[in-house]
C-alpha cells in the first residue's frame, strides 16, 4: 500500500468517525428539548397533563415503531445515504413542528421519534462495519456525544426560551441548527464504497434467539427508564420545590455526567471476561438515583441528580457495546439493532406514559417511584443475562 493511499484511506476514516460523532449529536436534542418547556407549551395549546403524557411518549414509541424501517432502507439505498436521509428529515421536522400547531406539534414529535429510530438502529453496524477492531470503545465514544447533545437541549432549552422572551417555539426550533450541521459533514464522506449488497442466504431468525430477547429486553427496559427520566424529571424536581430553570438545570447535568460513564464503562468492561459485573453496577447506580430523586431529602438532591447520571450514562453505553458485541459480523450486528431497538423503544414508550398516569391518579410521585423500582429489577436481571460472553445466532 502507498504512502497516498494510505493517507486517503486514514483521511477517508477520520471522516467517517467525525460523520457519525456529529449524527449521534442529534439522537436526543429532539426529545431533551421537549420536557424543559413542556409547562408552556402546555399553557400555549391548552394541553393537559395527558396530553403533556402523551406527548413524551410519541417520539420513543416511533423509536420502536420505525426502527425495524431501517434495515430495509439500507439494503434499498445503502446504510450511509439512509443515514443521510433520516438525519435531512429530522432537521426539517425540528424547524417545522413549533409552529404548526397542536396537530404539527403532535405529526412533527412523532416524526422526529422516527427519524431518530431509523439512525440509531444504523450506527452500531457502521461502528461494527468501519472500527470493527474498536467496536466497544467507539461505541462508549458515540454514545457520550450523544449524552452531550441530548444535556446541551435539556438545559439550554428554557434559557433559551427566556432569552427569546417566552418564546418557547423559538427555542425549540434552534435545535435544527446541528441537525443540519450532522447532514453537511455526513454527506462529505459519502463515496459510494458502501454499496447494498443482497444476502446470499436467508438469515436466521434473532426472534427465535434467547440471547436477542435478552439484549433487546435490557435495551427496552434501561430506555424505559431513561425516557422516563427525560420526560418527566424536570417537573419531579419542580414538584419537590425547584426553580423551573433549576429543574431543567438538573436533567442537563445528570445528561452531561453521563458523558464520562458511556465511556468508561464499554473500555473497562472491554478488559473483563464479559459485560454482566458492569451491567449490574450501571443498573443498581440509575436505580438508586432515581429513586433518591423522588424519595431522599431535598437537600441531597444533587447528589442523587449526579448517582442518576453516571448510572443513566453506563445503562445505555452498555446496551449500545451489547449490539456489536453480542453479534460476530456489522450484518448480524444491524439485524440485532433493528430488533432490540424496535422491539424495546416500544416497550420503553410505556414508561414515560404509566408514570404520568399514575402522577395524575395518586397526584405524588410516590407510588411511580415503587413503579421505577419495579422497571430497575427487570433491567438489573435481564442485563445480567444479556451479558454472558455468547452470540446471537450461534446454536446452543
Amino acid at each position: 500500500m502507498t504512502q497516498a493511499s494510505v493517507k486517503s484511506r486514514a483521511s477517508s476514516t477520520l471522516l467517517t468517525l467525525t460523520g457519525l460523532l456529529f449524527v449521534a449529536l442529534n439522537l436526543r436534542p429532539a426529545l431533551t428539548s421537549v420536557s424543559p418547556v413542556l409547562t408552556r407549551i402546555g399553557e400555549g395549546l391548552a394541553l393537559s397533563s395527558f396530553g403533556q403524557g402523551i406527548l413524551t411518549t410519541l417520539p420513543v414509541l416511533f423509536l420502536g415503531l420505525c426502527a425495524p424501517l431501517a434495515p430495509r432502507l439500507a439494503r434499498r439505498i445503502g446504510v450511509d445515504r439512509a443515514v443521510l436521509a433520516a438525519t435531512a428529515m429530522l432537521g426539517t421536522v425540528l424547524l417545522l413542528r413549533p409552529y404548526s400547531g397542536v396537530i404539527g406539534l403532535f405529526a412533527g414529535t412523532l416524526i422526529a421519534g422516527g427519524c431518530i429510530g431509523v439512525m440509531g438502529v444504523l450506527l452500531p453496524g457502521v461502528v461494527k462495519r468501519d472500527f470493527p477492531a474498536t467496536a466497544s470503545i467507539l461505541t462508549g465514544f458515540y454514545t457520550a456525544v450523544l449524552c452531550l447533545g441530548a444535556s446541551a437541549a435539556a438545559g439550554a432549552t428554557e434559557p433559551l426560551r427566556l432569552a427569546f422572551g417566552g418564546d418557547w417555539q423559538a427555542a425549540l426550533a434552534i435545535w435544527t441548527i446541528p441537525a443540519w450541521v450532522a447532514v453537511v459533514f455526513w454527506w462529505l464522506q459519502l463515496d459510494g464504497k458502501h454499496i447494498p449488497k443482497p444476502p446470499s442466504k436467508p438469515a436466521r431468525s434473532l426472534f427465535r434467539d434467547p440471547l436477542a430477547w435478552q439484549v433487546t429486553l435490557y435495551m427496552g427496559l434501561q430506555s424505559s427508564l431513561a425516557y422516563s427520566v427525560f420526560g418527566w424529571l424536570p417537573t419531579i424536581l419542580q414538584d419537590r420545590g425547584l426553580t423551573p430553570v433549576d429543574a431543567g438545570i438538573g436533567l442537563s447535568v445528570s445528561i452531561l455526567i453521563q458523558i464520562g460513564s458511556a465511556i468508561a464503562a464499554p473500555w473497562i468492561s472491554s478488559h473483563m471476561r464479559d459485560q454482566r459485573v458492569m451491567i449490574a453496577l450501571v443498573v443498581l447506580f440509575t436505580g438508586a438515583g432515581l429513586l433518591g430523586c423522588i424519595y431522599a431529602p431535598i437537600g441531597g438532591i444533587w447528589f442523587w441528580v449526579v448517582i442518576l447520571g453516571l448510572g443513566q450514562g453506563g445503562t445505555f453505553s452498555m446496551a449500545l457495546t451489547l449490539l456489536a458485541v453480542r453479534a460476530r459480523d456489522h450484518e448480524t450486528a444491524a439485524r440485532l439493532s433493528g430488533m432490540a431497538q424496535g422491539v424495546g423503544y416500544t416497550l420503553a414508550a410505556t414508561g414515560p406514559l404509566v408514570l404520568g398516569l399514575l402522577h395524575d391518579s395518586f397526584h405524588n410521585w410516590q407510588v411511580a417511584g415503587v413503579f421505577i423500582g419495579v422497571i430497575a429489577l427487570a433491567t438489573l436481571l435481564f442485563g445480567i443475562a444479556a451479558g454472558r460472553p455468547l452470540y446471537v445466532g450461534d446454536v446452543r
